[in-house]
């Protein structure tokens, strides 16, 4: 198992989307949430269980989908990923979004 660390902007971005579905439902928006950090845990356990992201085409930035939304990480090393990002999946993603 690896260690998970999420970035600053990654927090924000998954504050964001529990704000933003909250407005309509605070029980959609901590389902949405715990999804989220469930697909988490399994990057954790595998970090080479998402696919590379195709915008960016590097091997250790890669992602993970969960619903609507995007998970986008970053494999440090065998022993660290960051999570980078949480978009919605209908957003391209460039590598000045990813704040690194």
């Amino acid at each position: 198992m690896v260690t998970i660390e999420w970035t600053e902007i990654s927090t924000e971005d998954l504050k964001e989307i529990f704000d933003f579905i909250a407005d309509d439902s605070i029980r959609y928006a901590a389902i949405t949430s715990t999804k989220i950090y469930q697909k988490v845990q399994l990057v954790a356990q595998n970090p080479y269980v998402g696919r590379m992201v195709p915008e960016l085409n590097e091997k250790s930035i890669r992602e993970v989908i969960e619903g609507n939304y995007r998970v986008v990480y970053r494999i440090k090393n065998p022993n660290l990923v960051n999570i980078l990002r949480v978009l919605h999946s209908a957003r391209l993603l460039s590598i000045k979004e990813l704040g690194s």
